[in-house]
């Protein structure tokens, strides 16, 4: 009676070694792997932050010019050109910003889609900007490019730019295109309060003249009825003449300025001069043309770095 038993326990413990074996020949399903990244290089970091912005996590993205240079003076290193001929796009900023005559030719680009992110945005009138540097006492810099390339310091035109790197990002990578014109929707929104927030504050402000380091803020001063006073041209190294200092000098006594502005990028020396002698203060107005590594490290954006700029503007032109 106990074998049948004892047998049916048998052939039960070599089907349970079998079912267990079985198991452990099996291979484990290996994970998908992540898709590929868009290779992307960009030159500055006003386009970097808005291809950041876009992008998203889809991008394997590259900054060309170091924290804390001046993209005036920047030129491409040979590693640098290394990497722009092995991404997929190359953004740039465009309108004279960037040293760009090593870059942009077929043997550096190679397959390299080039886009400049600032081709649909309008170029101020230089010629009236000198025109009102003139009634304001001061001196044309005629021996430096009358460009100025800062379209993105108006809020409106960073849109139309976050739009272009949107549709050189969709064009490049269709399967992802949806998800970066929602992403440059989502951005555009922020800018959209941004402007609505320099509007509501400066509308009231009595001042309207700004004294800046150099001509960098003529579409920020166009967009909100204000009036730049630049110390320097529209190149950051080009220095002023000793007619043209004397000439600011006199127009902040005259109109009593209390802030001289300068940038955290570029020698504060003639600034400090120019408040030294008029007795006036001073505050920094970032043109965002590259975050120094102390800036970038606290986590200052596009966004942080002109509410900043809004918050010294509104000290300075107050009563």
């Amino acid at each position: 009676m106990k074998k049948p038993f004892t047998s049916l326990i048998a052939a039960l413990a070599a089907l349970l070694l079998i079912l267990q074996a079985g198991c452990g020949a099996r291979t484990a399903t290996p994970a998908p792997e992540a898709p590929a990244k868009l290779k992307v290089v960009v030159s500055v970091y006003p386009v970097y932050e808005f291809a950041r912005q876009v992008g998203g996590d889809k991008l394997d993205l590259a900054l060309l010019v170091p924290p804390g240079a001046e993209p005036h003076d920047w030129e491409p290193s040979a590693k640098e050109i290394i990497a722009i001929k092995t991404a997929k796009l190359f953004l740039h900023h465009g309108a004279g910003l960037e040293n760009l005559a090593k870059i942009l030719t077929p043997e550096t680009l190679g397959a390299t889609q080039a886009v400049a992110v600032s081709s649909g945005i309008p170029a101020l009138d230089l010629d009236a900007a000198e025109d009102a540097d003139h009634k304001h006492g001061g001196h044309a810099d005629k021996g430096h490019a009358h460009t100025d390339a800062h379209m993105w310091l108006d809020p409106l035109n960073a849109q139309k730019e976050v739009d272009a790197v949107a549709a050189a990002l969709a064009a490049a990578d269709p399967p992802n295109a949806d998800y970066y014109r929602q992403n440059a929707a989502n951005y555009n929104s922020k800018l959209a309060a941004l402007d609505q927030e320099y509007k509501t504050a400066l509308a009231g402000l009595p001042r309207r003249d700004i004294v800046t380091s150099h001509a960098a803020f003529g579409y920020l001063a166009a967009r909100y009825g204000l009036r730049q006073l630049p110390i320097m041209g529209l190149a950051p190294d080009s220095e002023p003449t000793p007619e043209k200092m004397a000439a600011i000098v006199r127009f902040c006594r005259e109109h009593n300025v209390k802030y001289i502005f300068f940038e955290t990028i570029v020698s504060p020396r003639l600034a400090e001069t120019i408040a030294r002698e008029t007795g006036a203060g001073l505050l920094v107005l970032n043109p965002f043309e590259s975050l120094t590594a102390d800036e970038i490290k606290q986590g200052k954006d596009y966004l942080s770095v002109m509410r900043d700029n809004l918050a010294n503007l509104k000290k300075a032109l107050r009563q």
